[in-house]
């Protein structure tokens, strides 16, 4: 292992911790930036004994695209379960759906199930890796079908491209 690999563990979440708290931060100045970079390089440093197989990305340029989509299904989604929760409720459709993945990596999985669970309306319930399921609580079911070809579409088969599984 090089000098540069043991200082940066994982240069992506580096530079993704950095870019972050300076989005964040009151105002860009040199402190903030110094402070930036102590973060990004000590969390990842400290906790690369919690990554003994680490995700590699395959196509970093897919995942950019997916956080933009999935940012975007975040807003669009907060729009429609205002919308839902502000009707009556009882035209609510709240149903369990058992979603069949293909990821065998945790780490994937469980990236799938963090997004699913972001977007407003659904909720992950649970992993089955075993049974290549992923157990999802949706606010609102018209067709089962469909959300599921939804996930496995907008969410699933990037994801799978991303980290190459």
């Amino acid at each position: 292992m090089t000098l540069l690999a043991r200082v940066l563990p994982q240069p992506t979440i580096t530079l993704g911790i950095i870019g972050l708290w300076m989005v964040l931060a009151p105002s860009p100045s040199l402190g903030n930036l110094l402070l930036a970079v102590i973060l990004g390089v000590s969390i990842p440093w400290i906790t690369q004994s919690f990554w003994p197989d680490r995700p590699r990305l395959a196509r970093p340029l897919t995942g950019i695209a997916l956080f933009v989509r999935v940012v975007g299904d975040i807003v669009l989604a907060n729009w429609e379960v205002a919308r839902l929760v502000v009707g009556p409720l009882d035209r609510l459709k709240p149903a369990f759906i058992d979603v069949p993945i293909e990821i065998d990596d945790p780490f994937v999985a469980t990236l799938l199930a963090s997004i699913v669970s972001l977007t407003p309306g659904t909720v992950s319930v649970d992993i089955d890796r075993a049974a290549g399921i992923l157990n999802v609580h949706a606010l609102d079911v018209a067709d089962e079908a469909d959300l599921i070809a939804t996930i496995k579409r907008r969410y699933e088969a990037p994801l799978k491209e991303v980290f190459g599984c």
